[in-house]
Formats: structure tokens, sequence, C-alpha cells
């Protein structure tokens, strides 16, 4: 049976704009007839594999996200002494394996880049310098799909690739499915973005010239947000072929990285760095299930139904109300395997959380 290990996590915002939307706004949506605030999946994971406990921690075993392996395999094989026109032939030739390609134009001249943007391993990374090494030197290669299984790999030690899946358009035989599905995080209350004007002041103004230098504008919000996480922990070993350990060292990583990290849009401005108040784990091979329904009625409109005056008390007993009367409605009331951190009332830590997690990779 499938093992589960779900996360889910109330984190307070002071004002802040941690993920923007097309007009530099904080991301909306409407959940329960009601404005939220909202950070999207991408962003977060972006986040998750930007801190430093998967840089640190997994060092080695991050895939790259990019266009731009053709310019690197040229760079790589003129550094080792071929001619750029050699090197352009070979680099492109291997590139292609990843996605089509197009000319790009820069400053000074042109780039051959993808069309879109691919995710390698450090496994194929590697590979992809050793065929053009093997192309450049006349080596007899095969054709095709076959040319494609040298490189392409179904299963590595690239846990954000392993953790977060990836797609490649031209061949889908080397895709991977996520193991980790991260939902977009939402306030548990009514909570709009809010408009604010600033002014910049030339230190070299005349007493006699009044007014500002610049004026300009910016939007904020600030809100309790809930955040779901679920791991599919047999497909996270799975998709690194069958290394368990990693799986494990993945998690950690994880756990942690979900409990301390934040996007860090417009960080500079409202030095945002929020730590979750509360998490929930929980472990199990029952069917997975996220909890945001306890604030599709905002929290903020239920306070006295909960008996407490502050929302992150009130999201706290909704979120945990909810999981109570889902195990009383279809299991029983037999609770899922869990573990809790609270900081309003100092339950739980964090290395609880980190242990009750890595327990459930290596007991998949």
């Amino acid at each position: 049976m499938t093992t589960f290990l779900q996360f889910h996590l109330l984190t307070s915002y002071g004002p802040s704009n941690p993920n923007r939307d097309d007009q530099g706004r904080p991301k909306q949506a409407v959940v329960g007839g009601v404005p939220r605030l909202r950070m999207s999946s991408q962003s977060l994971k972006r986040a998750l594999r930007e801190s430093s406990f998967f840089a640190l921690d997994l060092e080695g075993n991050m895939g790259t996200r990019t266009k731009h392996l053709q310019s690197r395999l040229v760079a790589s094989l003129v550094g080792k002494g071929e001619s750029a026109e050699t090197a352009e032939t070979a680099a492109t030739q291997v590139a292609q394996i990843f996605g089509k390609l197009e000319t790009a134009k820069k400053p000074g001249g042109s780039e051959t880049r993808a069309t879109t943007l691919a995710f390698i391993s450090p496994a194929e990374w590697k590979q992809a310098e050793d065929l053009a090494d093997k192309i450049v030197a006349g080596d007899d290669l095969p054709k095709d799909k076959d040319l494609k299984k040298l490189v392409l790999r179904k299963a590595d030690g690239a846990v954000d690739i392993a953790m977060f899946g990836r797609m490649l358009a031209d061949d889908a035989d080397f895709n991977r499915d996520a193991a980790v599905q991260v939902a977009h995080a939402i306030t548990t209350h009514t909570a709009q973005a809010e408009e604010d004007w600033f002014s910049a002041v030339d230190d070299l103004n005349k007493k006699e010239d009044t007014g500002a230098g610049h004026l300009g504008e910016t939007a904020f919000g600030s809100g309790i947000y809930y955040q779901y996480v679920c791991v599919n922990c047999d497909l996270l070993i799975d998709n690194l072929d069958g290394d368990r350990e990693l799986a494990a060292k993945g998690i950690e990583a994880l756990s942690r990285a979900l409990a301390q990290t934040t996007p860090r849009g417009k960080q500079n401005s409202f030095a945002h760095h929020p730590m979750a108040f509360h998490i929930r784990a929980e472990r199990g091979s029952r069917a997975p299930r996220d909890l945001s329904g306890a604030f599709f009625t905002p929290v903020d409109r239920k306070l006295r139904e909960l008996q407490v005056n502050d929302l992150e008390t009130g999201s706290v007993k909704a979120l945990e109300k909810i999981a109570e009367r889902i195990d009383t409605c279809y299991f029983g009331g037999q609770a899922e395997d869990s573990c809790k951190l609270d900081t309003l009332t100092g339950e739980g830590t964090l290395d609880e959380i980190v242990r009750f997690s890595v327990e459930a990779v290596r007991g998949a």
C-alpha cells in the first residue's frame, strides 16, 4: 500500500508581498465567496528549491532548470581546446535531446537556447557533457531514442526533480511524476491587497526646493496562510531509483524548509521572514485529503462559533476540528498517525516533525 505523508501549516505574514501578480499586487483568490490573499504553488516550490536546506543539505543532488544547456556545453568544449564551430555543432546535437532549440538575440550577437525550460539532473548533465566529448571525438553513436537513452534518465539522484516532477514535451518517456504535491496557500480569513505610496528624498536637495525627489506606489497584504503539501513516499523512492536514504534526506530538508521558507518577493521592502506557528504532519496509507474546507467559511466570520477571539487560535481550532470530523465520519473516529507543532501553546518541536516525517519514508 502507498504511504502518504501530509503537511498542514499555518503561517502568519505581516504586511508583505511575497508573490506578485502581473500588476505587482499580492496574488488573490475568491474562496467561499470572499476575497483571500494567495501564494501560488509555483512560487512556494521555487522558494523550497532555493532554500538553504535544499541548497546545502542536498548539494550534488539538485537539478538545474534552464534553457541554456547548449551554450554551457559550447563553453565547456571551447575550454577544452575545441574550435567554436566544432563545439557549436556538438553542443546543439546534445541539447536537442532535451527539447527544441531556437536562436535568440542578445546584446552583441545571438544565442542558441531551448524553446522551453528543461529540468536536468546532475547525472544527465554529466552524460550530456560526455556525449558532447564523444561527438567531437568522432565516435559512432546510436540514433534518435537510443541516443536519448545515453543521456536521459527515468530515475536518478536529483531530489528536487523526484519531488516536483518534470515534463519533457518532446519525449514523454522521460517525464517524471511529482512525488510532492503543493497546494496554493490561501489566507484562512478575509483579506485584500492594500495600496501604499512612498517617496524618496534627494540628499543634495537645496532647502528652497520642496517636495520629494521620487514618488512611487507599492501593494501589500497581511494574513494567516494555510498551506497543504502531500508526499507520495513510495513514488519519491522510485523517482530516486530506490535510494531510500536519499529520499529520507530529501524529506528532512523539505520538512525544515516548509516551516521556515517563504517566497522572497519584495523581501527587502517588507522583511517578511515568518515561521509556521502551527504544523500538523500526518502519515499513513489512507487516501490523502487537504483541510482547506476548514476555511471555506473564513475564520473571522466564525470566531464566536469557535469560542475564540483571535484569528491565529481560531485558525488552529478550525483546522483541528475539521480533521477530527473527517476522522469521525470516514474512519470511525480513528485518527491518522500525526505529529504537531504549535508555537501558541508550546506544543511539539520541529525536530519531532522532522523525525516523524523521515520515519514515514524509511517505513514506506
